[in-house]
C-alpha cells in the first residue's frame, strides 16, 4: 500500500493556484495474479489528482470535498463480486468509482487490454485510476459526447503524469 500526500504528489509541478486542499491518496493491491509496478502506478495516479481537482471546478464533482481517495487493485473475481453486489451487474469491469472516494481497479482486465491501447500494464492500471478520479471530478461517460471528453481527458492526464515522472526522474 502506498500513501501519497500533498507534499509527495507533484513535486515537480506547481499547483499553488488551487483553492482546495489536495486529498490524500492511498493505493493498495489486493490481487496476486498480475505483476505491475505498484509504486509507478501510484505516482501516475497522484500526478493526475491536482489536474482532476481543477476539472472538478468545471464539472462539479465531489472530488474537492473528499479528504482522501482510496484506490484498490483487485482480481477479476473480486471485481465481478463488487460489480454484482453494488451495481447489480454480472461480470467484471475495468474500474468502479464510488462517490465517497473509493476506486476499484481490475488488474486482470488491465493486463488484457493494455496492449490493445499500446500501454504497459502499469500505465493501464494508472489510466483506470485516472478514469475514476475524473468521475469524482464530475466527468461522465454515459453517452458518446461525454465518453469523448472522458477519453480525451484521461489520455491527456496520463501523458502529463508520465511526463511529470520523467521530468522528476531527470532532476534527481
Amino acid at each position: 500500500m502506498n500513501r501519497v500526500t500533498a507534499e509527495t504528489a507533484n513535486k515537480s509541478l506547481d499547483f499553488s493556484s488551487l483553492l482546495v486542499p489536495i486529498p490524500g491518496l492511498i493505493v493498495a493491491s489486493r490481487q496476486r495474479t498480475i505483476a505491475y509496478d505498484h509504486s509507478r502506478a501510484t505516482t501516475l495516479i497522484a500526478n493526475a489528482l491536482p489536474h482532476c481537482l481543477e476539472l472538478a471546478a468545471k464539472f462539479g464533482g465531489p472530488l474537492p470535498h473528499l479528504p482522501e481517495i482510496s484506490c484498490t487493485v483487485v482480481s477479476r473475481r473480486t471485481m465481478a463480486r463488487i460489480h454484482r453486489e453494488f451495481l447489480g451487474i454480472r461480470g467484471a469491469t475495468d474500474v468502479i468509482t464510488f462517490p465517497y472516494g473509493e476506486l476499484i481497479l481490475c488488474a486482470e482486465i488491465a493486463a488484457e487490454r493494455a496492449s490493445e491501447f499500446g500501454l504497459d500494464v502499469t500505465s493501464e492500471i494508472a489510466l483506470y485510476g485516472i478514469h475514476g478520479l475524473l468521475h469524482l471530478a464530475g466527468v461522465d461517460d454515459l453517452n458518446e459526447a461525454d465518453s469523448t471528453v472522458m477519453n480525451r481527458e484521461q489520455n491527456r492526464l496520463l501523458a502529463l503524469s508520465k511526463k511529470s515522472c520523467n521530468n522528476f526522474a531527470r532532476k534527481d
